[in-house]
């Protein structure tokens, strides 16, 4: 079990889906059962519902969330009165959500249970802080559809990510889809004074010039097209804030002050490009870096969409750990070599 070996060095782990039906809850259980519960106090939830026995939007089957004797937990009051487990109430959290405040339990027996946790990053943090009273060692957030965020080294330290023929019928595009939010999960760390300087900046966009002085270039946000340079000769690395667009990187290519600019961004949920626009801005160099990154531990497939098509496990798992030069896993075919 390699990945799981990997994963319990971390404090936590976010577990992502790149589309629905790319087999997340699966490797969720998968994890849940490898863990070794007698050495490591771990705690799980979610970001919102998961555990459900049907897709709500594909109406297919869906695995069910299983817990085992001793696991921690976070979900909503209304889905803790549903538990098909027993288990000891620990605390009623202040933390809210549509479905009631978020219920604190530990699991008395195994059994199956329907996770719904707090519904933003920030409230899945004020959660973790929560679970430290409790001596936990490894907390496991399970993710959901479009909710990249959680997966912010700003939440967890670590990620599992899941992708398949949900996210696209032809192997060729799943990879190349892939193989891009990897490499943009891999971006390198900005150097340590560039750390120190940008780091409590939380809004607008930003230059450092050769000197090191530090120019707010009057920009709300990347959405906005006019940058105010008044004062900046040339531009040594550029920050970020929020989200970086394709428009953005478009506007900054057509002004020489940013020629020769890294440009910084928060971590890798920050970035929108498309991999079109990210190759011709790089150009085959490292221009674009982070403040933070979390660790990328296991890429997992699941070869069968709903719809019917299934792609050659093999291939997929090949061609797509080629491209990312990691191994990927096909959980249900290859048990037995993990």
């Amino acid at each position: 079990m390699p990945f799981i070996e990997e994963l319990i060095k971390y404090k936590s782990c976010s577990i992502v889906g790149l589309e629905k039906n790319t087999g997340k809850t699966e490797c969720f259980n998968y994890v849940m059962q490898r863990l070794p519960l007698e050495t490591k106090r771990v705690a799980v939830s979610s970001i919102g519902i998961d555990g459900e026995t049907t897709d709500q939007v594909t109406k297919t089957a869906k695995p069910e969330i299983f817990l085992r004797e001793g696991m921690f937990f976070g979900t909503s009051e209304k889905h803790y009165l549903m538990k098909r487990l027993s288990s000891e109430l620990l605390e009623i959290s202040s933390e809210s959500t549509s479905l009631g405040n978020i219920v604190i339990g530990k699991a008395l027996t195994p059994g199956k249970i329907l996770l719904s946790g707090p519904s933003s990053s920030s409230g899945l943090r004020r959660w973790m802080d929560e679970m430290k009273k409790y001596d936990i060692d490894l907390t496991i957030i399970d993710g959901a559809l479009s909710r990249m965020s959680l997966a912010s080294p700003t939440v967890s330290e670590s990620m599992i990510l899941a992708t398949g023929a949900a996210y696209s019928a032809n192997i060729n595009t799943l990879v190349q889809k892939t193989a891009f939010v990897v490499q943009m999960i891999n971006l390198d760390i900005t150097s340590q004074e560039n750390y120190d300087t940008l780091n409590n900046i939380k809004n607008g966009v930003w230059a450092i010039d050769e000197e090191g002085e530090l120019h707010d270039l009057k920009v709300a946000s990347s959405l906005s097209i006019n940058i105010n340079t008044d004062g900046l000769k040339k531009c040594k690395t550029l920050f970020v804030s929020g989200a970086l667009t394709d428009n953005f990187v478009n506007n900054i290519r057509q002004n020489r002050i940013f020629n020769e600019a890294e440009l910084v961004v928060r971590d890798f949920t920050k970035i929108f490009l498309t991999p079109m626009t990210y190759n011709s801005f790089v150009n085959g160099k490292p221009k674009v870096s982070v403040l933070q990154k979390s660790k990328l531990i296991a890429v997992c497939v699941n070869p069968t969409s709903p719809n019917g098509i299934i792609l050659d496990s093999g291939k997929l798992c090949n061609a797509l750990s080629e491209a990312i030069k990691l191994p990927v896993y096909d959980l249900r075919t290859q048990n037995s070599e993990l």
